[in-house]
């Protein structure tokens, strides 16, 4: 056999199986759900202040109706050199928020605030105006006193995580 037959006859080969492995092929078969669904997401408002794992709790009932409230999640982190003020929480799908005590949540400098955590403060978005099932997800606008506004798009928590704190440490035990 000459050595380009040769050549073409290996590089035949070789692709074959290449391009059967590219090939879309459907998953006839489904795994098994994955639990727990990925982690709320995260934005930085300035350079010190940030929003980590920004999520609302899993509805009881797999849903949210409209006319319910829906408990917030996250962690605002401050590095900075001195406190801020978390004044608003607004978005076009439910009616208002309600904060933690005065109205304001204050991070203090070099701290965190674990929003949701147990014996932490809370804030509950009041009133949806639309149905909400898990990995659904609406906008949600953080205005802060000196530092700006961010708008997050916060998804649902999965199924099965339960109201609580979702990855975070007791903030009693949080070392700042």
């Amino acid at each position: 056999m000459p050595a380009h037959t040769r050549a073409a006859a290996a590089l035949l080969a070789v692709g074959l199986p290449l391009t059967a492995c590219s090939e879309a092929t459907p998953l006839d078969v489904p795994g098994e759900e994955v639990r727990g669904g990925a982690v709320g997401p995260d934005a930085d408002v300035t350079d010190d202040l940030g929003l980590r794992q920004v999520q609302l709790a899993w509805p009881a009932d797999g849903v949210y109706t409209p006319g319910e409230d829906a408990e917030l999640y996250l962690a605002v982190t401050n590095t900075g050199n001195r406190p801020a003020e978390l004044v608003e929480v607004r978005g076009p799908d439910f009616d208002d928020a309600e904060l933690p005590g005065d109205g304001t949540l204050t991070v203090d400098q070099q701290d965190t605030v674990y929003v949701g955590a147990e014996g932490a403060p809370s804030i509950v978005l009041e009133d949806l105006d639309r149905s909400l099932r898990s990995s659904q997800s609406i906008p949600v606008t953080f205005v802060f006193e000196d530092a700006g506004t961010v708008t997050v798009d916060v998804m649902v928590a999965a199924e099965g995580q339960e109201v609580r704190p979702f990855d975070f440490a007791d903030p009693a035990e949080d070392p700042t």
